[in-house]
């Protein structure tokens, strides 16, 4: 039986990877590292912001020390603040369909996305309220594709359901990535692909791929589990 999901944020419910990418590129260009949209998205797009900092430089022959890393990673989340500020954030139909599947069951979100860009996006379309639960980059040790992030998106779904025994199996998570999916299945969860970023081929790991967050069907979720 269905009892909660668990939505991945950037590609997903925003369509924010485009204005990732163009930050990154941005602060990387101040320190001469050039970075294309097709690395990113090959290579980097799963990572939270200081893992990618840190892989983009390290493929590179570069090295960035941690304070240098916190402060990439600030002057990344003031780019993004800008370049949100011109750009329709929400994919279409993601409103309408978190507010249909808050209806029926709890909701988390479980992200790599720093948590004010998170909770600005929900805020600014009055989704905020329809989530039990915000896992971010800064919420967990590791990031995906490590479990983390949904180990804790289920346990903090527990302790708001108050049902201590919720199973990671009892969930689904809605990716956009490789390494979306295989953190959501490291973690147990049931899985659901949306080819907004990566061809069906490139989620073959999840239970089932569809084409957008508007074409989620919530009794085909509840066939995943049972």
């Amino acid at each position: 039986m269905l009892r909660a999901i668990v939505f991945d944020f950037d590609g997903v419910i925003a369509n924010s990877e485009p204005l990732h990418f163009r930050a990154f590129r941005d602060v990387l260009a101040s320190r001469d590292i050039d970075l294309t949209e097709r690395d990113y998205y090959a290579r980097y797009l799963g990572y939270d912001d200081a893992g990618a900092f840190h892989a983009i430089a390290t493929d590179r022959g570069r090295n960035f020390s941690g304070v240098e890393l916190l402060g990439l990673t600030a002057e990344k989340a003031v780019r993004m603040e800008v370049l949100e500020q011109d750009a329709s954030v929400l994919f279409p139909g993601a409103a309408d369909t978190i507010r249909r599947a808050a209806a029926v069951v709890p909701l988390a979100i479980a992200s790599g996305a720093l948590g004010a860009e998170i909770r600005r996006v929900l805020e600014g379309a009055d989704l905020t309220q329809y989530f039990q639960a915000i896992v971010a980059a800064e919420d967990t040790r590791v990031s995906k594709p490590a479990p983390d992030p949904y180990q804790r998106a289920v346990a903090l779904l527990g302790e708001a359901m108050h049902d201590p025994e919720l199973r990671p199996a009892d969930c689904v998570a809605i990716e956009d990535s490789r390494w979306g999916i295989a953190s959501a299945r490291a973690a147990g969860l049931r899985t659901v692909g949306v080819t907004t970023s990566y061809a069906a081929n490139e989620l073959a790991e999840a239970d089932l791929v569809i084409g957008s967050i508007g074409d989620l069907d919530l009794a085909g979720l509840q066939r995943l589990l049972s």
